[in-house]
């Protein structure tokens, strides 16, 4: 399982010009779902993204997580984080779930991170558009 993390002072997902999902300080989460992965793994990487620290403390410092920063998480499902890119000029998705498995994992993830911070989501299969400001640039490729 891969998660992209961006710092963002605020982000936000469209579909159909519809806003679906918006946050202000936190972390746009890039989530990509490989075979494999389940829901050991979900909470493996969700505990990394919430215990992350790419915040400033008071000396400017990156020693603050998401929590403590008071921030929020949008997460964003993308199937193309998992694409296999070492060959030709045409990437292969054959390590990814299937749709099923991904859309489980998604969801199971977007579920257990809403227990714990205020967590705003994508739509799962959906042409998304995503707008953002990275806020540093701040960006990190997380993988268990």
């Amino acid at each position: 399982m891969i998660g992209l993390i961006q710092r963002v002072k605020w982000a936000k997902v469209e579909v159909d010009n519809q806003t679906v999902g918006e946050i202000s300080t936190g972390l746009l989460v890039l989530l990509g779902v490989e075979q494999g992965d389940d829901q050991a793994k979900a909470d493996r990487l969700l505990e990394k993204v919430l215990n992350y620290r790419v915040f400033a403390d008071e000396q400017g410092k990156m020693n603050l997580n998401v929590q403590q920063a008071g921030g929020s998480l949008l997460v964003v499902s993308q199937f193309t984080l998992v694409a296999d890119t070492q060959k030709g000029l045409r990437p292969s998705f054959s390590r990814g779930a299937t749709p099923a498995l991904a859309q489980t994992l998604y969801d199971y993830f977007h579920q257990q991170a809403a227990l714990k911070i205020h967590t705003q989501t994508g739509q799962f299969a959906a042409d998304m558009q995503v707008s953002l400001q990275n806020d540093g640039p701040v960006t990190f490729w997380l993988q268990v």
